[in-house]
């Protein structure tokens, strides 16, 4: 018989947005994030009736999650960028290969789906940096329990105790995993942090949009750095270099996004459009989403994210845009 603090009795609701930002950290997939909270929620509602309020819900939650996660991670290869599959490729179409499966690769998540109800500009900046793609990648290099352990004592601040109660392990095995998954990602290649995005970072942005909406490829490698780095999955090429960058837009294929249209949209704590790409029948149609990185007033990072069929949903997008 469920008691006076049973599951049936609480809203659940309230833990989605967190939960969600955790499992995508987890697993390193925006949909499986929302799937693996789906299922977080059915097992704690087919369990309310064995949740004695001995633990907070929150705690409890976390738990389901965690034992969520772990499932689905045994189904899928670490989730990677492409990056991490091989060289970069010179800037010509016919390296592009072919296209992978879902589950290769980190996939973007919309910041809405995940920010933590906060105006502390602090709390922000941490929040947004723990689900970067660079770092929700390197977090896929730890085994599972030890990614569990240093998500919980690392970005969510939890007390190693808790984290030990919530696991059924002791705090000297938290200390020691929460250790080890730190030297783990000590050991992983650097990569430069994202700064608040200032004036002269939003004028950037204004002037990138504006150049790729005319196709002005000339002006828009000026935007890069020159050591920028461009990637396409679900395809394992990538390209390194501004003027390369340049020369693979002009190829062919890509010069079909020539009269695309870009909205302003968030991901992974960093500036992001959807691209919509001219429709022959009209209008526009959903090509790709583009997560940017900026440091030092030069865009880093064009991570174009061309799975739109799985990925536009979790960001609200429309498929098709009218004239």
């Amino acid at each position: 018989m469920a008691t006076e603090t049973s599951v049936a009795e609480l809203d659940l609701e309230p833990f989605r947005r967190e939960l969600t930002g955790y499992c995508y950290r987890m697993l390193g997939s925006g949909s499986e994030a929302e799937d693996a909270v789906q299922e977080t929620m059915l097992r704690a509602w087919r369990a309310s009736d064995r949740f004695e309020g001995r633990a907070s819900l929150r705690s409890w939650l976390y738990r389901i999650a965690t034992n969520v996660c772990i499932d689905m991670g045994r189904q899928v290869q670490r989730r990677a960028r492409p990056m991490e599959m091989g060289p970069p490729s010179a800037p010509d179409e016919s390296h592009l290969g072919p296209w992978l499966p879902e589950t290769t690769w980190i996939s973007p998540i919309a910041d809405a789906r995940v920010e933590p109800p906060t105006y502390d500009p602090a709390e922000v900046a941490v929040h947004r940096e723990s689900i970067r793609l660079a770092f929700v990648t390197a977090l896929q290099h730890l085994p599972a329990r030890q990614r569990a352990v240093l998500i919980l004592c690392e970005v969510l601040r939890w007390q190693a105790v808790e984290v030990a109660t919530l696991l059924d392990t002791s705090v000297a095995a938290v200390n020691s995993a929460l250790q080890r998954a730190r030297a783990a990602m000590a050991g992983l290649p650097a990569e430069s942090s994202p700064t608040h995005l200032d004036e002269a970072d939003s004028e950037l942005l204004r002037r990138y949009v504006d150049a790729f909406e005319k196709y002005d490829i000339e002006r828009l490698v000026t935007l890069l750095h020159q050591d920028a780095i461009m990637s396409m999955p679900p395809f394992a090429m990538w390209i390194r270099g501004a003027e390369d960058i340049g020369r693979f837009m002009l190829e062919p294929a890509p010069s079909l996004c020539r009269g695309s249209r870009l909205l302003p949209v968030r991901a992974n704590g960093s500036p992001a459009y959807a691209q919509y790409k001219p429709d022959p029948d009209g209008g526009y149609s959903a090509w790709a989403l583009q997560v940017l990185e900026i440091a030092d007033g030069k865009i880093v990072g064009f991570n174009a994210f061309l799975d739109t069929e799985r990925i536009f949903p979790g960001f609200d997008l429309p498929a098709h845009l009218d004239p």
